[in-house]
């Protein structure tokens, strides 16, 4: 593969280059459905694309990807083969499955590092996504993905009406209990300790109909991956079918910090129009920006993402050819428009 890649782009070993094409147009760190949406969008625009990823999505435990319109129910290693496939047919992009350990400027682009392995690139897209934490209960690991989930839009239709346990600390736990009444009547919310809501909290649930249990968590109980029970450590024990955590997740790579990239007070990376970065020439999409974070809003970002990367590419090469004038283009993460 090393080789049919330097045909078309730089990916050096340290030994030799290749003299055409010199540079990716685009190199893209995630293969998901930001990666993979955007892969397809600057592909199409007939861009040279090195797509790299790792193969640790963070639907690793999920069955099912719901809410994608044309793919509801859908296993996401299915979503993932069936977008890989349509993607062959485009001899201007490759495929690498290696982690990108880091980048940096290198004039007017990026020189992106794997391993040994280098690539240089005009535009730098990160898309890699999140790891979800785990809340630390015994027993969870089998339950997840199968009767544990970690998003309502998801997997909340699935167990529609049924008895639901919500798992959460603060404005978390609060949070995620009030989304889940759009799918059932029937909460319990676990804080595994003090919660820390006030008193018009408190209220507020018990008006809505959602206990509030204080108490510590022992473990869970399930069979074949079914959630059956919560047993408190004072031998409690309230029977659910389904449980949902809101807990930190953490980005899967520090690219985004490494490369230079701002942040929003909520962990994301900041970014406005077109997906742009702070960091002129970088661009991201998908849960790395930890706003909507569902499959289909990602892939929209990737796609929105490729159509900035690939406006500022010709706007770039235009000027150039008018001018003489080498640039970088890259959109405004301020909210002023740039003109068309």
């Amino acid at each position: 593969m090393t080789r049919r890649l330097a045909t078309r782009g730089t990916l050096s070993d340290g030994r030799s280059r290749s003299k055409r094409n010199p540079v990716w147009d685009v190199v893209i760190v995630g293969a998901g459905p930001a990666g993979l949406s955007a892969a397809l969008i600057l592909a199409r625009a007939c861009r040279r694309v090195l797509l790299c990823d790792t193969g640790t999505p963070r639907s690793w435990a999920a069955k099912q990807m719901h809410g994608f319109l044309t793919r509801e129910g859908i296993s996401p290693h299915e979503f993932r083969e069936l977008a890989r496939r349509e993607l062959k047919q485009f001899p201007n992009l490759e495929y690498l499955s290696r982690e990108v350990t880091a980048a940096k400027r290198r004039g007017d682009g990026f020189i992106v590092r794997m391993g040994r392995q280098s690539a240089t690139c005009r535009k730098l897209l990160i898309a890699t996504g999140v790891f979800d934490q785990l809340p630390k209960l015994e027993g969870i690991e089998p339950l997840f993905g199968n009767s544990v989930f970690q998003c309502p839009y998801c997997d909340g239709w699935e167990v529609r009406g049924q008895p639901i346990a919500v798992y959460g600390v603060h404005r978390r736990g609060l949070e995620i209990a009030r989304a889940l009444t759009a799918w059932s009547d029937d909460i319990l919310l676990c804080s595994d300790g003090r919660s820390r809501l006030g008193s018009d909290d408190r209220v507020a649930l018990e008006r809505n109909g959602i206990e509030l249990v204080e108490e510590r968590i022992a473990r869970l109980e399930g069979r074949d991956g079914q959630l059956q029970r919560i047993v408190f450590r004072s031998g409690r024990y309230e029977a659910r079918t389904a449980l949902f955590f809101d807990t930190p997740c953490s980005a899967q790579s520090s690219l985004a910090e490494s490369i230079g990239c701002q942040f929003t007070h909520k962990g994301g990376v900041r970014c406005g129009q077109h997906e742009a970065t702070s960091v002129p020439g970088v661009f991201v999409a998908g849960n790395i920006i930890k706003d909507v974070q569902l499959a289909i809003v990602a892939a929209a970002e990737g796609a929105r993402a490729a159509f900035g990367i690939n406006r500022a590419l010709t706007r770039e090469e235009f000027e150039r050819k008018a001018t003489g004038v080498r640039g970088v283009k890259h959109p405004s993460i301020d909210g002023q428009r740039e003109a068309k």
